[in-house]
């Protein structure tokens, strides 16, 4: 647990984490706000018929927030530890505190879920009452599992990312990668055009967790959505962790 605390502490001692947890938490009530009156317009005109994943759906747009909780996790890691060493990595500072690789990278993964779980949980209640609020009897409360369901999607989304960057060491490419794909073009949705089994990518199934309405492919039921998106995730890490004990500094 000590090494856990180190590594919260060390996370929690990031200027860009702390612009990860302000973008994620803020982002998706901002955004429910600012869409109200659409929203509304949209209701009445009945061009809005399916209103159960209302609030649900907005939290997508917060998930800049655990990618860049992910992300930087690693990737401060491999940064410079000064001008006095430029060629010297935290890395090296770090594995001198802690040889066990393996134990640093579980402190670091238990470290980054606590942080995104309690970021999701924080975000999703937020983003849910604000929506109930705005909306009254056409935003009903969803059922407890689909709101778990979301922080879950939260939080393996930041494990992807933090896999992502284990394996490149190097923070710019996934995180650009990875916020242009869930905000910008989804090459994942586009691939779901192509071939059914885009399907089955991580961010996709990930959706069908907790979203009861969308443009699906295919229809994948919420408990294998789970795990077809765990799946990836455990996978990911996996090599991720191969390679970060094999590689030197």
């Amino acid at each position: 647990m000590s090494l856990v605390r180190a590594e919260l502490r060390k996370l929690l001692g990031l200027p860009t984490a702390w612009v990860g947890l302000a973008l994620g938490t803020l982002i998706a009530p901002v955004v429910v706000l600012l869409n109200a009156p659409y929203t509304r317009r949209a209701i009445a005109a009945g061009t809005l018929s399916d209103t159960s994943d209302l609030g649900l759906r907005d939290l997508g747009i917060g998930l800049i927030g655990p990618m860049v909780l992910g992300v930087i996790v690693v990737s401060s890691e491999y940064t410079s530890t000064g001008q006095d060493a430029p060629g010297a990595r935290q890395l090296t500072a770090t594995l001198a505190a802690v040889p066990d690789r393996l134990r640093l990278l579980l402190a670091k993964t238990t470290a980054l879920v606590l942080v995104v779980a309690a970021q999701a949980a924080v975000t999703a209640a937020a983003t849910l009452t604000l929506t109930q609020v705005l909306h009254g009897e056409h935003a009903a409360a969803p059922a407890p599992g689909r709101v778990a369901a979301a922080i879950l999607y939260w939080t393996l989304t930041a494990l992807l990312a933090y896999a992502i960057t284990l394996i490149t060491r190097n923070g710019i490419v996934p995180l650009t990668l990875l916020i242009i794909n869930s905000s910008v073009v989804s090459v994942s949705y586009l691939l779901t055009k192509v071939t059914d089994l885009a399907a089955y990518l991580p961010d996709i199934a990930g959706t069908q967790m907790f979203l009861r309405s969308g443009d699906f492919p295919v229809e994948i039921a919420p408990v294998t959505a789970g795990l077809v998106m765990i799946a990836w995730v455990v996978a990911l890490l996996a090599v991720g962790a191969v390679l970060f004990h094999r590689r030197d500094v």
